[in-house]
């Protein structure tokens, strides 16, 4: 097929099913991979739906600035939608983004500002509240703002819900997704429980995120705010895109558990994805005891494993963190499903 430009490639992704990684899930697991959007991640979708609908209600002209604070992969897409169209990019990013990222956001034409990563929401130079700020300054700016605009969630509605429903053939049960502005767990859970009551939504949250707390009692709890590696996991305030009545469940996983899930896809299902995926991935084996052979799991698989290897994908790196020891860590993890097993087609 031939398209006319590389925004008509976003969506349509495909739904690949998981063997070596699962051999211990009763059920049939498959994972959605965002990676096949031209800007390698689920963030392509929001972008885009987000900078039309600002164009149709008027809030960008032409020759404006589109700003938002990002955790690296919003921001390319945002970048790369901009590039094409022709407006200004601005972004402000944590200062844990890994460096592939945020090269990435520089080769794309965006200008980054880096902000502290362990400043608090409120506090001016956290890369939120910085955003805001440039959106006011900026003469024509137009303040993407993913964390809040719904626009966010309903990319998902539209697109990745109704993709992955006809890709299952209606059979979907489980559904599991990293949550950081909660729009693609929440925008694609949405379509699916509307079409199925019975569809489990289940969130992954990060240690050091205040989601998971937040869910179960109604409390914002500061105590619960840290510092952790996973990257588009997580957060320290309340998203408006994380719909908290539709998610059944939140569990947290270790930053240490997700980046060896992440290597182990690589080596095991020939599947280079980012960190977070490898977060799903753990969340699966956390919850494998609920689930049974007739269900029918969903993994969101937000992003590519070429914006980590810097990270993840670097044993030194993986060293320093503590989470190789002379490789005995990774080995003992992707060791648990390495007993031979015919693999189902």
């Amino acid at each position: 097929m031939v398209y006319s430009n590389i925004l008509e490639t976003i969506g349509k992704t495909p739904l690949v099913r998981l063997h070596k990684t699962v051999t211990d899930i009763p059920a049939q697991v498959y994972a959605k991979l965002e990676s096949f959007n031209p800007g390698l991640s689920a963030k392509d979708r929001i972008a885009l739906h987000i900078i039309e609908r600002a164009e149709q209600l008027g809030r960008l002209q032409p020759g404006g600035t589109v700003v938002d604070a990002t955790s690296g992969n919003t921001g390319f897409s945002l970048a790369m939608v901009c590039a094409w169209k022709g407006y200004r990019c601005v972004l402000t990013v944590t200062d844990k983004i890994s460096k592939d990222k945020l090269n990435n956001l520089r080769a794309m034409g965006a200008e980054v500002i880096l902000c502290p990563k362990d400043a608090r929401h409120d506090d001016p130079n956290s890369y939120v509240r910085r955003a805001e700020q440039l959106a006011r300054e900026i003469p024509g700016a137009f303040y993407a703002n993913q964390n809040f605009n719904l626009d966010n969630s309903e990319a998902h509605y539209l697109g990745t819900g109704p993709e992955i429903w006809e890709e299952t053939n209606g059979k979907v049960t489980w559904l599991i997704g990293s949550t950081s502005t909660g729009g693609t767990l929440c925008g694609t859970g949405r379509y699916l429980r509307e079409q199925n009551p019975n569809v489990r939504i289940v969130a992954v949250d990060a240690y050091g995120s205040v989601l998971k707390k937040y869910h179960e009692t109604g409390i914002f709890d500061e105590s619960e705010i840290g510092p952790y590696h996973i990257e588009g996991t997580g957060k320290n305030f309340i998203p408006g895109n994380v719909d908290f009545e539709l998610i059944d469940r939140f569990i947290k996983v270790t930053d240490k558990d997700g980046a060896l899930r992440t290597r182990e896809l690589a080596r095991r299902e020939g599947i280079l994805a980012g960190y977070s995926s490898g977060a799903v991935l753990q969340c699966l084996h956390q919850i494998k005891g609920q689930l049974t052979p007739d269900d029918v799991v969903v993994l969101l698989f937000a992003d590519h494993g070429s914006k980590y290897v810097s990270k993840v994908f670097d044993d030194d790196w993986m060293r320093s963190q503590g989470f190789l020891d002379e490789a005995s860590d990774e080995e003992t993890l992707v060791s648990i499903n390495i007993a031979p097993q015919r693999i189902k087609a």
